[in-house]
Parts: C-alpha cells; structure tokens; sequence
C-alpha cells in the first residue's frame, strides 16, 4: 500500500496526520493533495525512525542537501559528518550521490546516520559497476539498471532520482540543436551515453512499468529527472530540456494511475527572466506534481560563491510556485565540497526558502521575522540569538567584533539608531 493507495481510500495514514501538524493544516487538504499527487511523503516502508516531511502545494519549501563520495575523494566518515552537519542546519532531506569507493557501505552509512528523508541516484551504481566489471558505463544492461533500483529502496531509500525522460528521440533533440555545455548531469550523461553507443531506446523509460513496480513494492518516491537541465545560460529553456519536461509529464500521469508517489526535477542554469517561466511550464505539463530545483544558478561566472547565485534563483523558484530547493555549495563546479561548504550551502538556500515562503504567504512564514524584529527592537541579543536561522553563527560574528557597551553592536556604536532614538522617546518630545 502507498501513501496515494490510502489516501484515494480515503484513509489519512500516520505520515499525513504528521505533516498536517508540523504544516498546521487540516490533514484532509493533506490527503485529498496526495491522492492527487500534488504533495508527496516520500517514506520507504521498510526503513523506520526519520523525521518526515510533506513536499507540494500550499506547504512549506523544502531544502535538500547533497553528500557523496567520488573517486579522488572516498572517505565514509567525511560524508557522514556532512549528512549530521546538513541536518543540525536545517536540512530537509539529504541525498547519496556517491561515485567513489564501496558505494553501497556509504549509502549504507548515510541511511544509519540519517533521521531524515535519504535520496540516492540507482543509474550511478549501476554505471559505475559496469565500469568497473565490463570497463565502461555503456556496457551496463537493462537489468543492472533495475538491479540497482530495487537494491536501493530495499536498503531503505525513500526517493530516487531516475532519468526516464532521457530517450533516444530526446538525446537527438540536444545534438540536432547543439549545446554550449551539452549534459551536466552525470546521470543523464550515463543513459544518453548508452544510448547512443547502443542504439537501443533507454530502459528507463522503455520499461517504465518495471520501475512503477519496484517502487509501489516498497513507497519510494520518483524523482523524474532532468537529465538534459541547462548547465549554462545559453542552453536554458531549450528545444532539449522542454522536449524532456514533455515526456516526465507523460510519466508522471503514468506514476499517479499506478499509485506511485513522483515529484518532477527541473533546471540548472536559468536566466532571472526565465525561472518563473519554468516553474509555471513543470506546474503545466506535470498536473501539478511537486516540483524539486537545483538552485537554480542565475549567472554561470560565480565559481565559489554559487551558494549565493543559487539562493537568488532559489528564492524566486519557491516564490513562483517550486515547492523543493536542492542546495548548492561554493565548491559546485570547482571540486567537492568540504564539510564547511556543505554548512554554507544549506545556510543559504534555508534563506531562500524562507524568503519565498513568505512571498508565497504560507502561514506562519511571518511569525519568526516579527518575533526577530521585537527582539531588535528591544535591543535583545539573546532573543535574537533564538530566533536566528543560523545561531551559532549569529554568536561567532558577535564574538568577533564585541562593542563597549553590550547592548549594542559595533556597527553604531554609542550611535546606536534604536537606543538614541528611545532614549528620547522615554524623556517625551516636546
């Protein structure tokens, strides 16, 4: 039984009378938007003990952190300190996309360490063990893929990313158009890569069925991917990642009839201009399924500052109807981020996520700034302090720079606006 099987029932299942509280909605709104698809509880049913979370229409944005090993870089420990750092800053799910090392003892050890929603990428394992075993990523069979898939949710993964709209018809779009950084995404590199040595139609897709079995057996959540997702401005919204958006639509429609949670994956670089555009399109074609965002980057030149251009673009998704942010480090296109990059990225997309939820009105949103805002208004540190998206910084900064006088801070100063000003205030103005 799946989330969407109870909730057509009419049976409003544990999961959803969680997010209705933490949502401070009415649990059949829940209900009612994930039978319809519109919302997803991703929750494997055969892994226990994590904090769930609602992703879709009218909830709160939701903030996704990356860790992984890769080939230069394979240390277990090192990524486990990043899923507990991730988590302590307030993210909402964390992703394995590890390609280095004993892949299945690292997924293994995020699983263990995570108390929050896990995603993994199947597509990688099953690549990289053909690599491995035949020496090449293109000479992994169908039954590698799906293998992979099913080892994944039965480990106790509760969402997979799955390029299944990277097809034979779609891969020629990209070449016929042509491409200032063709694909970006190592998972959709892999699949157009077989593809076009094989000559055969992605399995993926082909065999789409297979994969909406697997994943009904267990309730883990597609994340239909975009595997062809812009890796510059120049290649945003083109024929390629539209003529893909196209068939995840068709896909998606697929999941729903077989009772399968899905959520849709969407662009990569996008121009200010365009991102609004995007969301709306996704909200279009995918009937209103949730839709999960990397950033997106709204300039390619920011190379270790990308948290920030995937906060600005983050910000304006979520505003426009995005309901899911996977983070950006400062280390995106340089190398793999360290345990403090991996802090800074979700920091900064927790921000963006904030900000559009109050652009969106989502209740509550407001309550922390106004709480903020008294408490500056009073000139009260420690409050401040507590109301903070990030208070361990907040004490780092303050320590850094201490003023003479405490009730203040060092930009102003004995100049201090607030204090002056109600100095005054309390003697009468006459």
């Amino acid at each position: 039984m799946t989330q969407i099987t109870e909730a057509r029932k009419g049976h409003t299942t544990p999961e959803m009378l969680q997010v209705a509280t933490e949502e401070h909605l009415d649990p059949d709104v829940i209900r009612e938007r994930v039978a319809s698809g519109q919302i997803v509880i991703p929750c494997n049913t055969s892994r226990e003990h994590r904090r769930l979370c609602g992703i879709g229409t009218g909830l709160t944005t939701k903030v996704n952190a990356n860790v992984g090993t890769s080939t230069d870089r394979a240390n277990i420990e090192q990524e486990v300190q990043k899923v507990k750092v991730s988590i302590e800053a307030g993210a909402d799910t964390v992703m394995d996309l590890s390609t280095g090392g004993d892949l299945r003892a690292v997924r293994k050890a995020v699983l263990r360490a995570s108390d929050v929603i896990v995603g993994t990428v199947p597509i990688y394992d099953a690549a990289i063990s053909a690599a491995r075993l035949r020496e090449g990523v293109v000479h992994m069979t169908p039954d590698d893929m799906f293998d992979a898939i099913e080892t994944h949710c039965r480990d106790g993964v509760d969402f997979i990313t799955v390029h299944c709209g990277v097809t034979l018809d779609v891969v020629q779009t990209m070449i016929d158009q042509g491409r200032m950084t063709d694909i970006v995404s190592r998972g959709g590199a892999f699949l157009a890569s077989w593809i076009l040595f094989n000559e055969q139609e992605s399995p993926l897709f082909e065999q789409f069925d297979r994969l909406l079995s697997i994943a009904r057996k267990y309730d883990v959540c597609l994340s239909l991917g975009d595997g062809l997702r812009p890796g510059s401005l120049a290649d945003a919204s083109d024929r390629a990642q539209i003529a893909e958006l196209l068939k995840i639509g068709q896909l998606h429609k697929r999941a729903l009839d077989a009772e399968v949670q899905c959520m849709i994956e969407g662009p990569g670089h996008i121009p200010i201009p365009e991102i609004e555009a995007n969301v709306i399109l996704e909200k279009k074609l995918c009937d209103g399924a949730p839709f999960y965002v990397l950033g997106p980057l709204v300039t390619d030149i920011a190379a270790g500052w990308d948290h920030i251009t995937c906060a600005i673009g983050g910000a304006i998704a979520a505003a426009a109807g995005a309901d899911y942010l996977c983070y950006v480090t400062p280390s995106e296109h340089l190398g793999l981020p360290t345990v403090d990059d991996v802090r800074a990225g979700v920091i900064a997309t927790k921000i963006a996520a904030h900000a559009a939820d109050i652009a969106k009105g989502v209740p509550g949103a407001l309550d922390r700034d106004r709480r903020m805002a008294e408490a500056r208004g009073e000139l009260d540190w420690e409050r401040q302090k507590e109301v903070a998206l990030d208070p361990s910084r907040f004490d780092e900064v303050r320590a850094l720079s201490p003023p003479h006088v405490e009730d203040v801070c060092t930009m102003c100063g004995e100049y201090c606006a607030i204090k002056g000003l109600r100095s005054v205030l309390k003697k009468g103005v006459k």
